[in-house]
């Protein structure tokens, strides 16, 4: 009988690291599964991701574009009617070849535009907001500036205007 030697330490060690990558493997494994199951339930619900601000901006620019160029204007007449479509069609073509490069060269900076866009109209919702608190009389957070003149008035906090009937 042969008597078998218990591993070393370093052997131990060796299938303790085994153990812990593979359990490393299988936990990136099952959250990027999660994470594209995810995208797809995503995908199927609300349709394709929208594109970066360039890619809507280019998206827009053409479809602006092509509606311009399909007008046909009673304006011009029926003599001047195709010259004019043509001279249309060439200042659109013009006005995309001019946009389209600065688009391609600077999509950063349309992100960053639209992000600002989104912060500037946070901003004015939020203003709107206490506005229009402050004009229907709730008091959901009220202003301390307002409440400070209702004291010195001599007003409750009430909506109507006391009346001394005697």
């Amino acid at each position: 009988m042969s008597e078998e030697l218990p591993p070393s330490d370093a052997a131990r060690e060796e299938a303790v690291d085994e153990v812990r990558a593979t359990d490393a493997d299988a936990w990136a494994t099952a959250c990027a599964e999660d994470l594209d199951a995810e995208k797809a339930r995503r995908r199927a619900e609300y349709g394709p991701p929208s594109g970066s601000a360039a890619e809507e901006l280019k998206k827009l620019v053409d479809a602006v574009a092509d509606k311009l160029s399909g007008i046909e204007s009673p304006l011009f007449g029926a003599v001047a009617g195709p010259a004019a479509q043509q001279v249309v069609r060439q200042v659109v073509q013009q006005a995309k070849d001019a946009v389209e490069p600065v688009i391609e060269r600077n999509p950063d900076v349309f992100d960053h535009l639209a992000a600002a866009g989104n912060e500037l109209l946070a901003a004015y919702r939020s203003a709107v907001q206490a506005q229009e608190r402050r004009w229907t009389g709730r008091d959901d957070d009220a202003d301390p500036r307002d409440l400070d003149e209702r004291r010195n008035r001599g007003d409750d906090d009430g909506p109507g205007e006391r009346i001394d009937l005697d």
